[in-house]
């Protein structure tokens, strides 16, 4: 039998009972937490939505998921990561491994080139031999320029060659695809500052962000994969991975709500075009299944 996706486990709920029943409220906070709203943020929303239902009245399975939707908006995001022409751009890309982290750069590599932009690809996890053949490869279909120096070299070394690169074009956007060993986090964290340290002294001023990437379909691990990332370098924008119908996608709720991270990007697939602006109102949509 197959898995219900989330929207559909919400329809399932609206089938079954009607919000009248005492269990109603109870079950849609269950439902909601295991669409990987964190179970804080799952019970004050529905708090507050059975006390919208109940002064106002409202009834009938549209009326309450668009009431729901209201509630879930202010903490999903959107941010457009615009770099500036004729200038030195750098965006340092993390994520632990696992998440799409090196496909999401060639997504976005892809992306920003036929917007026009120079872009350059830094290979700048120097301890995984296959994420550097995995850029190159990606530079090498894509015809973009991947920056690369031996294994187990300084990663900082390899993004302060690629953004002097890119000036000697005069200027573009430098992509600097990162290690993610979560499992030594202070070995992690130091590596980390060292590279943004390099990072933001090589950009131009204003023209550096950091962009963590998250699989849809990890739940809570995202949140705290996101806390640890953003205490160590404070991220600017996230990449959303793997959402597809079997991803429930409420971990960026919890994010935005915990962390107030902004999304850049969501990933549906594979292939190079497989990638979007984040767009809030569709997110919640697809996420309830009102849309």
């Amino acid at each position: 039998m197959a898995k219900l996706s989330f929207s559909e486990k919400i329809k399932s709920l609206f089938g079954r009972r009607t919000p009248e029943d005492e269990e109603f409220f109870e079950e849609l906070t269950d439902t909601l937490i295991e669409g990987d709203v964190g179970a804080k943020l799952a019970v004050e929303l529905v708090d507050s939505l059975q006390e919208k239902c109940r002064a106002e009245k409202i009834s009938g399975s549209s009326a309450i998921l668009a009431e729901l939707e209201k509630l879930c908006l202010p903490y999903v995001k959107a941010c457009e990561l615009s770099p500036e022409p004729g200038k030195v751009n750098v965006y340092m890309v993390l994520g632990v491994n696992g998440v799409g982290k090196t496909t999401s750069v060639a997504k976005m590599a892809r992306l920003y080139s036929d917007r026009g932009q120079h872009v350059v690809m830094s290979a700048s996890d120097t301890f995984r031999a296959a994420a550097v053949d995995q850029i190159a490869m990606h530079g090498e279909r894509l015809g973009i320029r991947v920056v690369r120096h031996q294994m187990g070299s300084d990663p900082s070394a390899v993004v302060f060659d690629a953004a002097d690169s890119c000036r000697a074009e005069g200027g573009g956007l430098v992509l600097a695809d990162t290690a993610g060993r979560l499992h030594n986090k202070e070995n992690l964290v130091n590596e980390l500052k060292k590279i943004d340290r390099v990072a933001r002294s090589k950009a131009d001023e204003g023209c550096y962000k950091k962009i963590l990437v998250i699989d849809a379909t990890t739940g809570q691990n995202a949140l705290r994969q996101a806390e640890v990332f953003n205490e160590a370098v404070a991220v600017d924008a996230l990449v959303l991975t793997k959402y597809d119908s079997t991803a429930k996608g409420g971990c960026v709720i919890t994010i935005g709500r915990e962390l107030g991270i902004p999304v850049a990007f969501v990933c549906t697939g594979e292939h190079y075009e497989d990638i979007a602006q984040m767009n809030p109102s569709r997110y919640i949509q697809d996420f309830l299944g009102t849309a």
